[in-house]
């Protein structure tokens, strides 16, 4: 089996083997240059090194950039943005705060380069209250504004610079998700700003997706398939599936698009399945 690692030469050391990465994560975590949560912890220092090469860090911007949060490997909001700026597909990023007190609003602006437009992202303090962020103790009280913005950079990041983030989220976004066993998708989409929460349309009743299917249709499969399509209707007002005026007004509409196929002589186009699936949902 080769001994061989994923590496990322970006001045300084180049660690070319397992072994020699090893020992050289032994020496960190036995030295007063490994952080906090990786003293004393060889393989964490490893893992930290191998994770941060595949993103482009070095071995020390490594270990100073990844953390572990709640069970997550993340990456600090300055080495994201530092990764981001030195990818040749960035144009630019340029972050702002606007207003003040709850009127706060931090705006991240990333440019991919080729795209025609930048990915906005904005985080306010009313979405950090909906999130439980705002009045909380330590940063989010102290730094209410560089936490806003923090927050903006890492969704704006993520969004535009998916490639060059790998999925790993910012360490100060994850520092403020309670533990939990929900899913990180779910906890994520709980603390996302509220411009970035897609609203979903209402689901279509039996009716609507009838009449859409019927509305859309160039025609039917014959004159002779309409009964079909009328019986359907009168078994799903009997089954209290529709209503007597829905029953209605769907046979109007049939009736409608019977004539409108016998004036025009159509050939067969409605698509038979599609319409009897509806019909019996």
């Amino acid at each position: 089996m080769s001994t061989e690692i994923s590496t990322h030469r970006a001045g300084g050391l180049a660690l070319a083997t397992f072994d020699d990465a090893y020992r050289f994560a032994k020496m960190v975590a036995s030295s007063d240059f490994a952080p906090k949560d990786f003293k004393g912890k060889a393989e964490s220092c490893l893992l930290a090194i191998q994770h941060g090469s595949e993103v482009g860090l070095s071995p020390m911007q490594a270990l100073q950039s990844i953390a572990v949060i709640n069970g997550r490997p993340t990456i600090w909001g300055d080495a994201a943005l530092a990764l981001v700026q030195s990818s040749p597909v960035c144009e630019y990023v340029r972050e702002y705060v606007e207003g003040e007190g709850d009127k706060l609003v931090a705006v991240c602006e990333a440019k991919r380069r080729g795209y025609p437009q930048p990915t906005v992202v904005r985080f306010s303090m009313a979405d950090a209250k909906r999130a439980g962020l705002a009045g909380k103790s330590g940063p989010w009280t102290q730094y209410p504004g560089r936490m806003c913005a923090l927050r903006a950079r890492g969704f704006a990041l993520r969004n535009a610079f998916a490639d060059a983030l790998r999925g790993l989220i910012t360490a100060e976004e994850a520092q403020d998700y309670p533990t939990t066993t929900e899913s990180p998708a779910t906890v994520e989409r709980a603390h996302a700003p509220a411009t970035a929460v897609k609203a979903q349309p209402p689901a279509l009743s039996a009716f609507d997706r009838a009449s859409k299917l019927i509305g859309e249709a160039v025609s039917f499969d014959g004159v002779q398939g309409l009964d079909r399509y009328r019986k359907l209707a009168t078994d799903a007002l009997a089954e209290g599936r529709l209503s007597q005026d829905q029953h209605d007004q769907l046979v109007r509409l049939i009736e409608d698009r019977a004539e409108e196929l016998i004036a025009t002589d159509s050939g067969v186009g409605f698509p038979t399945e599609s319409a009897e699936t509806e019909a019996h949902a």
